[in-house]
């Protein structure tokens, strides 16, 4: 078998075939849950340890919710356990043959060619690879950033954060907090109910207080070097500014599916898959996480693709073993 992604759902269905004998290689593009290590470096995961493990490996925590550098050190624990065969920083290309005799075509970091024979495919490659764009002119400028980690860069400088969900109201004030002097923009009237309870208040007095500038029912027009354009309610503004996060979210890779032959409703946006087995519809190619979930990335997290695994080497096992 291969696996194309080794996130925490990746790994679980690399654990998952493991136990059942079936050979298995994960390969990933980055390093071993990489959109976790691409996560800010101070996060704080919403749910509690023990929906984040796999395998049946205890994770522990510090306090009630673990941070990312706990969920770093867990996830390399379970793969030194299971003995994962995990090729790391090697970029998927295609995948070519059929159910049965499938070939994997990767490329490492040195550009070298890498090909994996296998059986079936199970494709677990997440959606925080592939940031929504604004769609303006300028955002291909060097200042446009769409993943944050950390405020201390931008220390004394003018930033502009795009949006109002947890990682736009978390990036605006840890930036606060880090001495950037921070504005930020939203289509919206206001912030979601889904922010985090212990940051929507935050956020909110922050601005309340005019510490945080905001433009709510207002969008992003133009990038420039030094500045950018809005439109507001108010009419169009230009303000000063060095850097833009763009916190908009991010989608699943949708031609690299499309090109493997997956099929998506045009209605639901989702792949066509068996929901007893998630196999898609081209035969031997499985789709795990939240590819599931196509465009509706909020439905599926760690805490419930982490048992797409076993749903999945459950059926391959019992393809396998047929006559």
């Amino acid at each position: 078998m291969v696996v194309v992604g080794a996130g925490p759902t990746g790994l679980a269905c690399g654990i998952e075939l493991k136990r059942r004998g079936v050979n298995v290689v994960l390969i990933d593009k980055g390093c071993v849950v990489n959109s976790l290590y691409n996560y800010p470096t101070n996060m704080v995961f919403f749910t509690t340890p023990e929906l984040l493990e796999i395998g049946d490996i205890p994770m522990t925590s510090l306090n009630e919710k673990p941070v990312r550098i706990e969920a770093l050190k867990y996830y390399r624990r379970v793969t030194d356990h299971y003995k994962l065969d995990v090729r790391q920083y090697q970029r998927v290309d295609h995948v070519h043959g059929q159910d049965g005799n499938f070939v994997t075509h990767a490329r490492d970091a040195h550009d070298c060619p890498h090909q994996y024979a296998s059986k079936k495919v199970i494709l677990s490659t997440g959606y925080y690879d592939v940031p929504n764009l604004l769609g303006v002119p300028g955002e291909d400028l060097p200042k446009v950033i769409h993943y944050y980690k950390e405020p201390h860069p931008y220390y004394d400088h003018d930033v502009l954060v795009v949006g109002a969900k947890n990682s736009a109201a978390i990036a605006a004030l840890e930036l606060w907090w880090g001495g950037a002097r921070v504005t930020m923009v939203h289509r919206g009237s206001g912030f979601p109910h889904q922010v985090k309870y212990w940051i929507k208040p935050n956020i909110e007095n922050r601005i309340k207080n005019g510490e945080i500038p905001a433009y709510f029912n207002s969008r992003v027009i133009e990038i420039r070097d030094r500045s950018v354009v809005l439109e507001t309610p108010e009419g169009t503004k230009e303000i000063k500014n060095d850097f833009v996060f763009a916190m908009i979210g991010y989608r699943p890779d949708t031609e690299f599916l499309e090109a493997h032959g997956i099929r998506f409703d045009p209605k639901t946006h989702r792949p066509y898959t068996d929901p007893d087995t998630l196999e898609s519809d081209r035969k031997g190619m499985f789709l795990a996480g939240v590819l599931v979930a196509g465009m509706h990335t909020n439905e599926i997290f760690i805490e419930n693709g982490r048992f797409h695994g076993k749903k999945i080497a459950e059926a391959i096992a019992k393809q396998l073993s047929a006559p």
